[in-house]
């Protein structure tokens, strides 16, 4: 898609193209520039990174291994089986000890 820009004129992300990179309203974007090039690269929100962060981790992934595995063979359990599963093999959190004076 080609336009013509005028002395004045900003430039607008057609809706088509931020369709194709998965620009949403709403979406945090970051503008870099280099040579005659320019870039937007979305900025992810927290969630997302988080949900990143989780996958990364080697026991998610392994539950959502075995998770697809007993889906597949036809075997399934409850939510409520499933994430008392998780909490049962998550780290206790350390109570904090107050500081003496």
């Amino acid at each position: 898609m080609t336009v013509t820009l005028k002395p004045k004129t900003e430039i607008t992300v057609p809706r088509s193209i931020r369709r194709k990179a998965g620009i949403k309203p709403g979406d945090r974007v970051e503008f870099g520039v280099s040579g005659r090039v320019i870039k937007i690269i979305p900025k992810a929100s927290r969630d997302e990174l988080q949900d990143e962060r989780e996958i990364s981790d080697p026991k998610v992934r392994e539950h959502i291994r075995k998770s697809a595995a007993d889906y597949l063979a036809g075997r399934s359990r409850s939510a409520n089986a499933f994430l008392s599963e998780l909490r049962a093999e998550a780290p206790k959190p350390r109570k904090k000890r107050p500081r003496s004076a």
